[in-house]
């Protein structure tokens, strides 16, 4: 089975970085959204990750973060960068890991026929780099929750 998610997917739109869930990073800042955490890490500038993190929406912080001095290395860590978010939004919160993993081995698909990078494309032919990232991290969730099963297992 194949789901197709985006902002305004009616079953699914929780599966988008759009979807409003706070994410705390390590230095315990809150973010509103997995696209603020994704577009402020765009930059090392301290006001536009703060611009960008006070967004009112996701859409604001998209802008803001089209908008900003991007650091040098982004072309070879955005992928690095959108793993990390993703990852934290679906550990985190324990409700959008359940619903990650009730997905099972659908393989998912960011349906944006605006972005043939991180969806698929005008042509369906995209990349698809978001649902990659984050069958990934169903992947990876999985395993840590069957681990935990097991980690008190006497055998």
């Amino acid at each position: 089975m194949t789901i197709f998610f985006n902002s305004r997917s009616k079953d699914y739109a929780w599966l988008s970085s759009f979807c409003p869930c706070p994410i705390v990073d390590k230095k315990q800042a809150i973010w509103p959204s997995a696209e603020h955490a994704y577009q402020a890490q765009k930059t090392k500038d301290i006001a536009w990750r703060t611009a960008i993190r006070k967004a009112e929406h996701a859409a604001q912080a998209k802008r803001l973060g089209g908008n900003c001095p991007l650091r040098s290395d982004w072309n070879k860590i955005k992928l690095d960068m959108m793993y990390r978010v993703q990852k934290a939004k679906f550990s985190q919160d324990p409700d959008l890991r359940n619903r990650l993993l009730a997905t099972g081995k659908s393989k998912l698909v960011h349906s944006a026929s605006w972005d043939s990078f991180w969806g698929n494309g005008s042509n369906g032919y995209g990349k698809n780099h978001l649902g990659l990232i984050i069958m990934r991290v169903r992947d990876e969730i999985a395993k840590e929750v069957e681990n935990e099963l097991y980690e008190d297992d006497p055998d």
